[in-house]
């Protein structure tokens, strides 16, 4: 091995990598990060300059110079667990500053670690003050304006509840970033990927080799996520149907994952669900670490797969990028060590923290109706200490928490962040991806509930921009960004839109296609819409029933053409401020065809059921198949059995008679629609 990586040493010499990186910078030696590599030599150089650090007589030197250390020393009194931190807040100097006063004396010593006896007298000769660690905490170590620690555990909940009912309303909503005791958290990750390409086979393997000591069994799968051990660290899982439901969390502002892991399988290699995955992970700006999964395999190109996702610009860092690549096979366990060891890095960097004394929030991660629990939420605490007793609300629920069940189904008192909870005692079933904040009274609670639904049936908060309201922005901006998700029949359709749109990007308004393919608009795309505040472009395709609903819900406009130049127009007139469409098309009703007659000189006769709303004779009508647009036109005959109709309504059967169309088939769709004039809206 000619060269060994940053976080590879890091490991063998005992530092982190934060430690590591502060050590490169003394030395002059030029990394880009933690997964940069380094020549033996260099190495070598290192490994050298840490032992020396190491090897110094610190303790003969600290006490030499403690005998020196002026009667008059300033005495401070701090807690047996404070770390450099709060002996820094204590002082009242910049953490920072005591970790460099300790590294120039040999101590590799982090801010958020509880120092030794030695350190505590370098620090002591340094800043002419005695440190005491003597196990009390006076007033003044907890700020003023900061948030105070949640009662002991084991307290009652009636008491610990009237505790947090005196707590003041400036207290319950302070920053969190102002908590003095953050600490390092367990990631949570989420695996996502094409179907099939093994997602289930990983979490599986891991699931069930590296469980929780003595936890083996009873593994509560409807909580939708669980802990797991490795090398002594806590990493959490999310056990999500798919990256559908990963962005609709995001949708609904929750910002739960930590890490996202893209399981890639090396015998297929990019499919359209995982650029579907990655463009969600993308919008969610969560780091990426992509599994080239079935590696075992005979035909398996991992180099290829390599070469596909730095097309869609993720570039492995071995190639000189910034994306994790790690080869794995699920179903032998080969490389899944070496994963966790990559989601472990990543979470380091990321320095993932938080506090257990602020009050807690989290994530809805699934809810149901259980028949003799009554409403049941799985959650995810993200900071402070969610306790029995504690009144909880979201957007659309509230309740005060009668029993909690961790991810064995274990009962508990309280869990910390980065913990998967079973909570029972709602008044009713939130949204999965609604946060969970602590309300002091159960009126409060009924009050913000009613307000946060009251917005949500009224649509207040849009924020997905439409085509209409691009000129405005640009007027109010330095350089507006219009998002498009582009949908189309075609690969050729879908590669000239994506020119036709990047050619009309320019200095005033930048395009960004954040996800394009093939097939109908699916409820997926208009997730990823809300979360990414894009409009949605269509060529030749339809959305399905429940992408309908979901735009509708979350005010994501979708554009459908079956012209180029007529999107080009509007574009065009978007960036000028005159976009005004005076037609609106109306969908009346649909009908699938369920039976095909011929009928001699009359050709062939469709016979369908309405399934919703009304088809009328004189209605323009489209035949949609797989999403796809096949014909578009008009009806030249409409029956109820032998009888010629006006229009006919759901529920019943009918005839159909297409103008100059005959290449229908049994499962097609007929879409009835009728085109409206409509008044400009828009103020230019």
């Amino acid at each position: 091995m000619n060269k060994i990586r940053v976080y590879e040493l890091a490991k063998l010499l005992g530092q982190t990598n934060p430690e590591l990186l502060a050590v490169l910078a003394e030395l002059n030696i030029k990394v880009k990060s933690h997964m940069s590599s380094l020549d033996m030599e260099t190495a070598q150089l290192i490994e050298d300059h840490v032992k020396k650090m190491k090897n110094r007589d610190l303790p003969h030197e600290a006490n030499s110079a403690a005998k020196k250390k002026p009667s008059s020393a300033i005495v401070v009194h701090v807690g047996e667990k404070a770390t450099v931190g709060d002996i820094a807040k204590k002082l009242g100097r910049l953490p920072a500053e005591l970790v460099k006063i300790l590294i120039d004396e040999g101590f590799m010593i982090p801010a958020n670690t509880v120092p030794s006896e030695d350190a505590l007298t370098v620090i002591s000769v340094a800043l002419n003050c005695e440190i005491k660690m003597d196990g009390e905490r006076a007033e003044s170590e907890i700020p003023a304006s900061g948030p105070q620690p949640w009662p002991a555990l084991e307290e009652p909940p009636e008491k610990i509840q009237k505790t947090e009912e005196k707590k003041s309303d400036a207290v319950r909503k302070a920053p969190l970033a102002d908590a003095v005791d953050a600490k390092p958290r367990p990631p949570i990750v989420t695996v996502l990927g094409h179907v099939d390409h093994g997602k289930t086979t990983l979490l599986d393997f891991i699931r069930k080799t590296r469980v929780t000591e003595g936890e083996a069994g009873g593994i509560t799968q409807h909580i939708g996520a669980y802990k797991v051990m490795y090398n002594g660290n806590e990493i959490v899982f999310l056990d999500t149907p798919g990256h559908e439901a990963f962005t609709a969390m995001r949708a609904r502002g929750a910002s739960v994952t930590d890490i996202a892991i893209l399981v890639v399988a090396a015998e297929d290699g990019v499919k359209p669900q995982t650029l579907e995955a990655m463009n969600h992970a993308k919008a969610a700006g969560v780091p990426i670490i992509v599994a080239i999964n079935k590696v075992d395999k005979p035909d398996a190109k991992p180099e290829r797969v390599r070469q596909q996702l730095s097309d869609y610009g993720l570039v492995p860092e071995e190639w000189g990028g910034d994306v994790i690549m790690v080869e794995i096979s699920a179903k032998t366990g080969q490389g899944v060590d070496n994963l966790l060891d990559m989601v472990l890095l990543v979470a380091e960097m990321g320095e993932l923290k938080a506090s257990e004394s602020v009050p807690a929030t989290g994530v809805v991660v699934e809810a149901n109706l259980d028949k003799g629990k009554g409403p049941v939420a799985a959650v995810i605490v993200q900071q402070g200490t969610l306790r029995r007793g504690n009144i909880v609300a979201t957007d659309t629920s509230w309740g005060k928490i009668r029993a909690m069940l961790d991810d064995k189904g274990r009962p508990t008192d309280a869990a910390g962040p980065s913990t998967p909870i079973e909570v029972l005692g709602l008044e009713t079933v939130p949204m999965p991806g609604e946060t969970f904040r602590l309300i002091v009274s159960e009126r409060e609670a009924r009050d913000l509930t009613a307000i946060s639904t009251h917005k949500e049936v009224s649509g207040q908060g849009r924020a997905s921009m439409t085509l209409e309201e691009l000129y405005s922005q640009m007027q109010a901006s330095d350089t507006p960004q219009l998002n498009v998700i582009l949908k189309c029949d075609v690969q050729g359709s879908l590669e000239a839109f994506h020119s036709t749109l990047m050619k009309m990007s320019s200095d005033a308004v930048r395009i960004n296609i954040i996800h394009e393919g093939v097939g109908r608009i699916s409820g997926s795309d208009v997730d990823l819409a809300a979360v990414s505040h894009a409009v949605i472009i269509g060529f030749n395709v339809r959305p399905d029933a429940n992408a309908k609903k979901i735009s509708e819900a979350e005010n994501v406009q979708i554009r459908l053409y079956r012209v180029i130049y007529d999107m080009q127009e509007d574009i065009k007139a978007a960036l000028e401020g005159m976009l005004a469409p005076s037609l609106r098309e109306n969908i009346l009703g649909m009908a699938e065809i369920r039976n095909i007659f011929k009928i001699p000189k009359a050709g062939k006769i469709a016979g369908c059921f309405v399934q919703d709303g009304v088809i009328k004779r004189s209605a323009k009508v489209r035949i949609v198949r797989d999403g796809i647009v096949l014909w578009d036109g008009s009806l030249s005959s409409l029956k109820h059995f032998k009888d010629d109709v006006r229009e006919i309504m759901a529920g019943n059967e009918c005839g159909f008679s297409f103008s100059g169309f005959q290449d229908f088939r049994e499962g097609d769709i007929v879409e009835a629609y009728e085109v409206l004039s409509e008044k400009k809206t828009l103020d230019i």
